[in-house]
């Protein structure tokens, strides 16, 4: 079977292993971690230097072909950024806020902020968007107090703008500047002369130096300001590298979508490339029913040499590529790896994966994942291709100390090393709680032992703690993983469930279906059918029936069982809280916002929503 995994340079794994009388666990590599440098922008210099004309990023232009910059242009368009940057006195007092997605522009103004020493914040689209009332977004500026905010399309964000800019922000925007306020061009930063400043700016950052603030997606809570400096950036590279040994092989070539106001796309994946010398396609749709045509389009046209993904990207993609054989071909023509992150990834899709793989080019490619967060930069815990399946998450990565705290009769994953933030930004009360007496990150994140024999073979998943709950009797019920298993059996009818229980006899599922899934089953449904009656078709609640019986039988336990279950006809709200900027359900704030659908779940008789355990169609 070796023969058939398509060859990738790792590095070594493995841990040492130290245990106290208390139950406490302290993990770390065996192989120390290399040098790095003290700003992330040494590379770009570096680069700019060694690869002048090598492409570093490229997007769609509107013409339909890529727009290209090289490291050489690029260097040379920070430093102009970066001149202005320092013309309009920002700093840690003022620093830069970014509210639209992907583009050059962003990337730009986000480089030129780290190479002269200015922290810059990039925010989440939806915050803008999508929120109706932009309380969140007038809540994080407020506490940013930033000097200068970008928005690519000044017509599109108009309406946050009027409701949020701060009166003493200065805003930019490359096209359709609103009418009021009055914005700056980015042509007029970018055709900034470069002075001797810029570098004065430059050698005075360092290791410690604010570079970015990243703000938590709130899956338990409201977003909190992350506090990136040069150190964990430049650290947290590092370790990529160790791992991922064969990105020194060869510069990596990437087509992502991945957000950028988020640690895996904007820290991960920018910095991968960046740190060596590689070049990153920015995918203009994702891999999700709303924009697969677009990441397609992308995929048939650039082959990734490693590709990063969400399970529910994962999905999506996978079944583009069953469709579509010279989409396989291309995408599997060169690509050493395949990473997810960000929830585990049902094995069916990891089998399937591998099925294309071996059918497009005879050759299984290595599926690798780990545990981060955004306050660790965030590669910290990471599989072996010799462990890596789906809910296993490996062993702590050269440099990342990992301790294992007993709580409530799990092991909380806790972290220690130059890769972990000093804190949340203007928020000393939040950062005093984070971390424990010994100075390590609290994950808030449980996790097992794949073998309680062997620590070597890695680590599994094992739920959020502050999503645990008792029931009645006493017994836990371990949310992350029942959640993981429903939405698995429930393949691909849910998009998303939660699970209801404290102080019941049994939990319980509020379920977030997926739509398209669900018409698929009634037949004599029109595409223009309300979701109502989508979710209420007499086909749709008997496969929810039946599919809730056969879970119940397969349960182990009273507490992996889901007694009762309801289909939600409003989506989550993301002014409410209930859902993230990146699509994940806050379990807390749906069950308290919904509470009375919760008790309906429970009442005696189940009422006509209700799908009840033994009903079956």
């Amino acid at each position: 079977m070796s023969a058939r995994i398509r060859a990738v340079r790792l590095g070594p794994s493995g841990a040492v292993v130290e245990r106290r009388d208390d139950g406490t666990m302290y993990l770390r590599s065996p192989h120390p971690l290399g040098p790095y440098p003290d700003r992330l922008t040494e590379r770009l210099v570096h680069w700019a230097a060694a690869a002048p004309d090598r492409t570093f990023m490229a997007e769609r232009a509107a013409g339909g072909g890529w727009r290209r910059i090289s490291y050489g242009e690029t260097l040379a368009a920070v430093r102009a950024i970066g001149q202005a940057l320092i013309a309009r006195g920002l700093s840690p007092d003022r620093p830069l806020a970014i509210l639209s997605g992907n583009d050059i522009e962003h990337a730009l103004l986000g480089l030129a902020a780290l190479h002269v020493g200015v922290p810059y914040a990039p925010i989440s689209p939806a915050y803008s968007l999508v929120s109706e009332d932009h309380a969140g977004l007038r809540a994080i500026l407020d506490l940013l107090t930033p000097g200068l905010v970008f928005a690519a399309d000044g017509a599109r964000f108009a309406a946050a703008l009027a409701k949020a800019l701060p009166a003493e922000a200065e805003l930019a925007v490359t096209r359709n500047p609103p009418s009021v306020p009055a914005a700056t061009p980015f042509a007029e930063l970018a055709a900034t002369r470069a002075t001797a400043a810029v570098e004065a700016a430059f050698a005075a950052v360092g290791p410690d130096t604010v570079a970015k603030i990243l703000y938590t997606s709130g899956s338990t809570g409201r977003p909190k300001g992350v506090i990136n400096t040069q150190r964990m950036l430049c650290s947290n590279q590092a370790m990529l590298c160790a791992v991922l040994a064969f990105l020194a092989d060869e510069p990596p070539v990437i087509v992502d979508w991945l957000p950028w106001h988020h640690t895996f796309g904007g820290n991960h994946n920018v910095g991968l490339v960046l740190y060596n010398g590689g070049t990153l396609y920015i995918d203009d749709g994702r891999p999700m029913p709303d924009g697969i045509e677009r990441t397609v389009r992308n995929l048939r046209e650039i082959a990734p040499t490693v590709y990063f993904n969400v399970p529910k990207g994962w999905e999506t993609l996978a079944a583009a590529l069953r469709r579509d054989r010279s989409l396989r071909e291309t995408f599997f023509s060169r690509v050493r790896l395949l990473f997810y992150a960000a929830a585990g990834l049902p094995q069916h899709v990891w089998d399937e994966l591998e099925s294309l793989a071996l059918k497009s080019c005879g050759q299984s490619i290595v599926m690798l994942t780990g545990l981060g967060a955004t306050e660790s930069a965030p590669f910290a815990i990471c599989c072996s291709k010799d462990t890596a399946r789906s809910g296993a998450i490996g062993l702590p990565v050269p440099g990342v100390e990992l301790k294992l705290a007993p709580v409530d009769g799990k092991l909380e994953a806790r972290l220690r090393g130059p890769s972990i933030t000093p804190g949340y930004w203007r928020q000393p009360e939040l950062t005093a709680a984070a971390f424990d007496d010994e100075g390590y990150f609290r994950m808030g994140d449980a996790v097992r032992f794949a073998d309680a024999g062997d620590a070597q073979k890695g680590l599994m998943f094992d739920g959020r703690l502050a999503e645990d709950f008792k029931l009645s009797t006493g017994t836990w019920v371990s949310v992350g993983p029942l959640r993981a298993r429903f939405i698995a059996h429930f393949a691909p009818l849910v998009h998303d469930v939660v699970i209801a229980g404290p102080d019941r006899d049994w939990p319980a599922a509020l379920i977030f279906a997926d739509i398209a899934a669900c018409r698929a089953l009634g037949r004599d449904l029109g595409s223009d059918a309300p979701l109502a009656a989508v979710l209420a078709h007499p086909m749709v609640q008997a496969e929810f029936a039946r599919r809730l019986a056969s879970f119940a039988d397969a349960a182990a336990a009273s507490s992996m069982r889901i007694g009762a279950a309801m289909l939600l006809e409003e989506p989550a709200s993301l002014d409410a809280h209930e859902v993230t900027d990146k699509g994940s359900i806050n379990q807390r704030a749906v069950l308290a916002r919904r509470a009375r659908l919760v008790e309906e779940l429970y009442a005696a008789p189940p009422g006509a929503r209700v799908i009840a355990l033994g009903v079956r169609g």
